[in-house]
């Protein structure tokens, strides 16, 4: 869903799992190196260059990463009805800065802060859709609002040219807080409607013409020409349907067999689906995307196949997702165990939104492989407890390393009425804008 955060980011990924190593909520393969937007996520690195802090997902090098791979973990967690540890949710809310604004990682939370629009926008989905984050997220929202564009889009840094990405993370804050994106408009004042994020994202929809059709590109090139990009068209997606990156659990509409033909639109929803066809003709061939990194061509994508996974079935096309979804369970498993945490988070949500099981999925449990990257999730008995609540940093006694239950609402294990009102009261179901 996201490309590279940043050339040097890039670069130094590429030394390490060139093609495959997970980039936000793609992988650094599914973007041109120095084209990209946010945050790049578990590159496996032998010696970071800083400390991992104690709540952090992952252990590699959180320089470039830390905010977004640890809100991936969070919102994939939330997904599957896991309550994450306290010092998980206290680290994430100790990156926020004085503005309301999260940067990729602070090792200091006292020094200056270098803020982001990726960053900001994965964490106010994180601590949204955990709830009793209120004042965190409103600060965040506020923020993005102050640093929209005039095109009424987003660039990953504060007052960059709009691109796909960042700008569709952005929406998904929005939604996920549960205000329409279509009413955050630039320049809305003297009788002026102003520009949302939706204009910004008709701007990147490539014309119904030639072999992308429908699809997105990242941003245009000098010469103002657009080119499709698999990993924007997956963003904009979800974005221009004005959903989080959790997108929409197995939904599927009458486009479900066929996607319908590429339509020339002003209209932010068909033109997410003309990008979900392009997506859908994409994986037709091979179940799966294939990188756009220069000098691995051939090489499999797999962040960005997940992300089209979501992108599908949140537009409705989810037996189109299925080849993709089947690829992933037979294919994707080293991938995974070599990029941590966010590549473990993407593939959970792409299981989930398409009907599979992530505890099952290829013979590993991914919720089980998660978590083991992190501090360990609550036990049930600890989670009813603070359901709701803003976590305080963890007592003597807590996360002890007792392994999680997991309990699924509506599944066969019954906890009682105490549990399962904590768990409708932290919203454990996924809000759908």
């Amino acid at each position: 869903m996201n490309a590279v955060r940043r050339t040097a980011a890039a670069l130094a990924a590429a030394t390490a799992v060139i093609g495959s190593v997970t980039v936000g909520t793609a992988v650094i393969g599914s973007a041109v190196v120095g084209s990209a937007a946010p945050a790049l996520a578990a590159t496996p690195s032998p010696s970071p260059s800083v400390a991992i802090p104690a709540g952090l997902y992952g252990t590699a090098d959180p320089t470039y990463d830390g905010v977004w791979r640890q809100s991936l973990a969070l919102i994939a967690q939330d997904a599957v009805g896991v309550v994450p540890a306290d010092k998980a949710v206290t680290w994430l809310t100790g990156q926020q800065c004085a503005n309301g604004a999260f940067g990729a990682f602070r090792a200091d939370a006292g020094k200056p802060c270098a803020a982001d629009t990726n960053s900001t926008a994965v964490a106010v989905q994180a601590l949204a859709a955990l709830g009793g984050h209120d004042s965190a997220t409103d600060k965040a929202l506020a923020w993005l609002k102050s640093v929209q564009n005039k095109d009424g889009g987003w660039g990953y840094a504060a007052g960059g040219a709009s691109d796909a990405n960042s700008t569709s993370v952005v929406i998904g804050a929005f939604a996920k807080a549960g205000l329409k994106p279509q009413d955050i408009r630039k320049g809305a004042a003297s009788g002026s409607s102003g520009t949302s994020p939706y204009d910004a994202l008709l701007k990147l929809a490539l014309p119904c013409t030639g072999a992308d059709a429908g699809a997105f590109a990242y941003q245009p090139d000098k010469k103002g020409a657009l080119t499709a990009n698999a990993d924007a068209t997956a963003a904009a997606v979800l974005g221009a349907l004005g959903k989080p990156m959790t997108g929409s659990s197995g939904k599927t509409t009458a486009d479900a067999q066929t996607p319908a033909a590429c339509t020339k639109t002003s209209d932010p929803e068909r033109a997410a689906l003309n990008g979900a066809g392009y997506l859908a003709k994409a994986l037709a061939k091979d179940g799966h995307l294939t990188s756009a990194l220069p000098g691995a061509e051939d090489q499999p994508d797999y962040g960005n196949t997940a992300d089209a996974v979501v992108a599908l079935t949140s537009a409705g096309l989810t037996d189109q997702a299925k080849p993709a979804v089947r690829w992933l369970e037979a294919n994707s498993a080293k991938w995974a165990a070599q990029a941590g945490p966010a590549a473990y988070a993407q593939l959970i949500l792409a299981a989930t939104d398409a009907g599979a099981d992530p505890r099952d999925f290829g013979g590993q449990n991914l919720v089980d492989l998660l978590g083991a990257t992190g501090p360990t999730p609550k036990k049930a008995s600890d989670a009813g407890a603070t359901a709701g609540a803003t976590p305080a940093a963890d007592s003597a006694d807590g996360d002890d390393g007792t392994p999680v239950a997991v309990w699924a609402i509506g599944g066969g294990l019954l906890l009682g009425a105490l549990i399962g009102a904590a768990l409708m009261f932290r919203g454990r179901r996924r809000q759908q804008p």
